[in-house]
């Protein structure tokens, strides 16, 4: 998924159209609607890890969010560069992001602590119904802050992205299985595209019901020892 393209259309559409359907919501419900059930099962088991142990397991998620950047450099890299094989190319990337993560685990927690600070601003901006043209500058004042606080703070950077991790996942298996397996499916869709706050709000939630537990369950925990 290409973040900057999406942002560019959302504020193309924004200004050509102001009653169109928002292209980010659009997106992250054309892969809510794709979801099998044995997809969306999985996702709300590892949502659920996530919310409840991200903190133990922390350096897996981090490894595991560079590999997929690997994959997502790879596949643009063999787009725009190379046009060959793509798997190959794909697996070099994703070894070389997920090695690089390893030695550098604290620089890895706060960079994934100020994403997660610019999709809860990005995600606050499209709640309130603020011009989509200037979403960028939601996304990037939450990334600042983000950042900022996960370098002051070492554990919660590390509650924070692994509870945003695991609400992502929760939330998006759990709107999967309530509109392609439960009544009520227009109804739904009706909210999450005529109600601005409320995927925001689905999505939000449960992370802030997860950093709740992760905070209580690691009281007395030291995370200090990747740093």
């Amino acid at each position: 998924m290409d973040t900057l393209a999406i942002l560019a259309q959302a504020a193309e559409t924004a200004v050509q159209d102001p009653n169109a359907h928002n292209p980010i919501i659009q997106t992250v419900w054309d892969q809510v609607a794709k979801l099998g059930l044995i997809e969306a099962v999985t996702f709300i088991s590892f949502g659920l890890v996530c919310l409840v142990y991200g903190w133990r397991v922390y350096k897996v998620l981090v490894t595991i969010c560079f590999g997929l950047a690997g994959l997502l450099v790879g596949v643009l890299a063999n787009q725009q560069l190379i046009g060959g094989n793509v798997v190959w190319l794909c697996v070099i990337t994703i070894i070389l992001f997920a090695g690089i993560s390893v030695p550098f685990m604290k620089w890895g927690v706060c960079i994934l602590g100020g994403i997660a600070g610019a999709i809860l601003a990005g995600g606050g901006w499209l709640a309130f119904g603020l011009p989509l043209q200037y979403l960028w500058a939601g996304s990037l004042t939450g990334l600042v802050a983000g950042g900022m606080i996960s370098f002051a703070a070492f554990k919660a950077a590390v509650i924070l992205f692994s509870s945003l991790q695991g609400s992502a996942l929760l939330a998006t298996g759990g709107l999967a299985v309530f509109y392609q397996y439960l009544p009520g499916r227009d109804k739904l869709q009706a909210m999450v595209f005529e109600q601005k706050w409320f995927l925001p709000v689905v999505f939000v939630a449960p992370l802030l019901v997860g950093m709740v537990v992760q905070y209580r369950l690691s009281k007395g925990e030291d995370l200090s020892d990747a740093q």
